[in-house]
């Protein structure tokens, strides 16, 4: 049985990012595997012995409440120190990170991404497609942005992908202070989410797992402990036609 864990899907559901659990469930269960969402709501302990831990987007009260739960809960800490993968869309991009900003302040974050959030100049809104730069994707990624969110990894992070149309990350007003660290102020234009140990994070609503097969069946194999290259492939034209009217 494949645990699947919803994170707080009650204050980072706002945008839709359900649905990468739902992926999950789905092409596991298509090839024949047993698979379960398990929903942990605000105020509910997070389990750190799940198979793979998704978290969505949500509003600055909500990205709060979030950051507080977590934080004070320890949970999802403890799976990410066992390397369970975690998937976080938007919001949970930000609240994974050091740092954000919300509702006027900054406040801290879960600190799994070496990353902190400020406020962009302009709106991020629109389609946005990368190149993978995580091992083991190939195929371009695709999904739709909608922050106010200027995000600058730190030394310890690396990016997604690298942006070939859209925002990403951040923009260039928000890259004056940035020096040093592994990732350069060229590189920080083109960041796209954000990659460290066991996390997987983007900007990509769609929900992105939906439009990035191989994203999910890589965290799929992550659950499973096994490679991307063992899982059987799964023939599905309709997906096919949704990334190549997507990526148009």
């Amino acid at each position: 049985m494949i645990s699947i864990g919803l994170i707080l899907p009650d204050v980072l559901g706002t945008y839709g990012d359900d649905g990468n659990a739902l992926v999950l469930r789905q092409r596991a269960r298509m090839r024949g595997l047993e698979a379960e969402i398990v929903r942990v709501k605000l105020g509910d302990p997070v389990p750190s012995t799940l198979d793979v831990y998704c978290l969505g987007g949500g509003e600055d009260t909500a990205q709060i409440l979030a950051a507080e739960h977590l934080i004070a809960d320890g949970g999802l800490t403890r799976a990410a120190s066992a390397g369970r993968p975690i998937f976080a869309i938007c919001a949970g991009l930000q609240v994974l990170g050091e740092s954000f900003r919300a509702s006027g302040r900054v406040v801290d974050g879960v600190g799994l991404i070496d990353a902190t959030t400020a406020s962009l100049s302009k709106r991020a809104i629109g389609e946005v497609v990368s190149t993978p730069v995580l091992p083991g994707l190939s195929a371009p990624l695709t999904g739709f942005e909608n922050h106010m969110g200027a995000t600058i990894l730190g030394p310890d992070a690396s990016p997604l992908g690298s942006v070939t149309r859209g925002v990403g990350n951040t923009d260039l007003a928000a890259l004056g202070a940035v020096e040093g660290g592994s990732v350069s102020v060229s590189e920080q234009k083109l960041a796209e989410g954000a990659v460290q140990g066991s996390v997987i994070a983007t900007y990509m609503h769609g929900p992105a797992l939906a439009r990035n097969p191989e994203l999910a069946d890589l965290l799929l194999a992550r659950a499973m402990g096994v490679e991307l290259a063992s899982l059987a492939p799964l023939d599905l034209p309709v997906v096919d036609k949704l990334r190549a009217e997507r990526l148009r």
